[in-house]
């Protein structure tokens, strides 16, 4: 297929990347835009692909058109290739808060869209991304996406209207996981551990935990228990970590980030 990535910063570099690895296409296939020319010629350089400052262009004879700027530029791009966009082609937005309708509003009537939130591991193809199809979009063009995402990470679908709560879950989780991993490494700082030491333990700890809770598929109080032995250290720490209300915190935040996310596509 011949695809447009219209923003190849980190998510559109990462796409980029993961798709040519597996060979989901060939760099001959792919057009990738930036802002500068200078940026267009280093993804040239390190992929062979053609790259342009021109979005207009690069959609022209693209099957499969992947809209990768911040959400604040998907205006300015719309109205530039939106008129330009085709009922026969997949348009897949990875911007953060965009709804398919702002999207189908600036495009030609019939022209598919599917939404996407996925999260920074896309860096190292262990993205979690969610796609949420618009009003036009067919089967084959959910297939699409799901098929692109898969590249770089795990993907499911859900409804348009639960893409806030999985921006604050998925979209923002690894900022809570790194807040952990940070105070977790200061702690064993705090116990007399190097930083270094400290960082490897924490980082193959979470590692390794990451790994129970999806391949076991046992629930997370059960993996829990199996380590809080009566009367030892884990339970001193989790009635700590209780009394601190540290679940009621989680709780809270997330809610808070699902209602930003709200507050942006309003915006």
């Amino acid at each position: 297929m011949r695809l447009a990535i219209l923003g190849t910063g980190r998510m559109g570099e990462a796409l980029l990347s993961g798709l040519l690895r597996v060979g989901w296409t060939t760099p001959d296939q792919i057009r990738c835009t930036v802002r500068r020319a200078d940026r267009a010629q280093a993804l040239a350089d390190a992929y062979g692909v053609h790259a342009t400052t021109d979005s207009a262009a690069a959609v022209a004879d693209a099957d499969v058109v992947i809209l990768a700027v911040k959400p604040q530029n998907m205006h300015d791009l719309l109205d530039a290739v939106g008129p330009k966009l085709r009922t026969g082609q997949t348009v897949i937005s990875v911007a953060a808060g965009v709804r398919t309708k702002t999207i189908q509003d600036w495009t030609p009537d019939g022209v598919p869209v599917v939404r996407v939130m996925s999260n920074t591991p896309v860096q190292v193809d262990e993205a979690m991304s969610v796609i949420a199809p618009g009003t036009h979009a067919r089967s084959a063009d959910v297939e699409v996406a799901r098929e692109i995402l898969g590249a770089v990470g795990r993907v499911i679908s859900l409804p348009e209207e639960q893409l806030d709560a999985v921006t604050a879950l998925s979209g923002s989780g690894p900022a809570y996981l790194f807040l952990l991993a940070e105070a977790m490494i200061d702690a064993g700082i705090l116990l007399g551990i190097s930083r270094d030491t400290a960082t490897e333990l924490i980082v193959q700890t979470m590692i390794g935990a990451a790994h129970m809770l999806r391949d076991t598929g046992k629930h997370p109080v059960e993996l829990r228990e199996n380590v809080t032995s009566p009367g030892g250290t884990t339970i001193s720490a989790i009635r700590v970590l209780e009394e601190e209300r540290v679940r009621a915190a989680f709780l809270n935040a997330i809610e808070a980030a699902r209602d930003r996310s709200i507050e942006l596509a309003s915006d």
